[in-house]
């Protein structure tokens, strides 16, 4: 069956680093779009990074360019992010999303990972 597990996720402090992983099976992962969504307390979901079928392409939301970077390893059927330069807004619980890049009807979320950056 389809998954997509998160892990990574922790405590950190104001400026540190962390890096997301997202393990994929139970589907092609090659023909499918990833993106890394997150969600704060209170807050709508939004998009943080997202990142085409082939790695070809990237986009990133104002708040993360320059900090976060997305990519995958198709072979390892997995995506990353690595945040840099962590900041308290950046707390949220971090979701993993998958989305077929001709039906786009075919999406699948993980179970997210919290990241907390205090001190």
């Amino acid at each position: 069956q389809v998954q997509l597990v998160e892990s990574g996720g922790g405590l950190v402090q104001p400026g540190g680093s962390l890096r997301l992983s997202c393990a994929a099976s139970g589907f092609t992962f090659s023909n499918y779009h990833m993106g890394w969504y997150r969600q704060a307390p209170g807050k709508e979901r939004e998009l943080v990074a997202s990142i085409t079928n082939t790695g070809g392409s990237t986009n990133y939301a104002d708040s993360v360019k320059g900090r976060f970077t997305i990519s995958r390893d198709n072979a390892k059927n997995t995506v990353y992010l690595q945040m840099n330069s962590l900041r308290p807004e950046d707390t949220a619980v971090y979701y993993c999303n998958a989305k077929h890049l001709i039906a786009t009807f075919r999406s699948y979320w993980g179970q997210g990972t919290q990241v907390t950056v205090s001190s």
